[in-house]
């Protein structure tokens, strides 16, 4: 009684490799990862061998365990192979600090990041295939209530909404005004009667 075996997380025509820590930020990772991505697998191997970025053999090392994952395990054709995805992602970052000025620390970031290479077979006829996509978990559709009427379009309703609101705000400020014109009245009669 053992553990299930893992499920296959790649078409059958594919073949897949990661590498987890590698010392170097994502964003300059992905700027190897781009050189390679949609060659033939032969041409990228070469590509990465003499390039001058540091990650870049760490990235062919990646590439050479894929091709060889495509032979070994799954019977691919290694002259067929072409890059089908090279995609990048953070890992861990370590995180480490310097004396500055007036007692004060300052953070130095070293990040570290994974790289995860598709190699793909090419079909018979030498075309570059896309994977059929993998099946997703059932969607459970929406229930629409039919006896409903239908919603009314938006420019009907917003013009007559619009209308009330002005008759409501010339409303409120009209009573303002004649109160505060009573006020004013009001106080020029007294005064009026104080003179006399």
């Amino acid at each position: 009684m053992g553990q299930k075996s893992n499920e296959r997380r790649v078409a059958p025509n594919e073949a897949m490799a990661m590498v987890k820590n590698l010392k170097t930020s994502a964003q300059k990772l992905n700027l190897v990862a781009q050189t390679i991505r949609g060659k033939d697998a032969g041409v990228a191997l070469i590509d990465l061998e003499f390039n001058h970025r540091r990650v870049s053999q760490d990235v062919r090392k990646c590439l050479q365990s894929a091709v060889a994952n495509a032979e070994n395990n799954h019977g691919l054709d290694v002259d067929k192979l072409y890059v089908a995805e090279a995609y990048v992602g953070k890992s861990l970052t370590m995180k480490r600090w310097r004396a500055r000025a007036r007692g004060r620390a300052s953070k130095i970031l070293k990040p570290f990041s994974r790289i995860t290479i598709v190699v793909r077979e090419k079909d018979a006829e030498g075309n570059k295939t896309v994977s059929a996509p993998k099946p997703a978990a059932k969607k459970v559709a929406k229930k629409v209530d039919v006896t409903k009427s239908a919603p009314k379009p938006k420019s009907a309703e917003k013009a007559p909404v619009k209308k009330a609101i002005t008759k409501e705000a010339t409303a409120k400020k009209t009573p303002a005004k004649k109160a505060a014109a009573k006020k004013t009245t009001a106080k020029k009669t007294a005064t009026k009667k104080d003179t006399k």
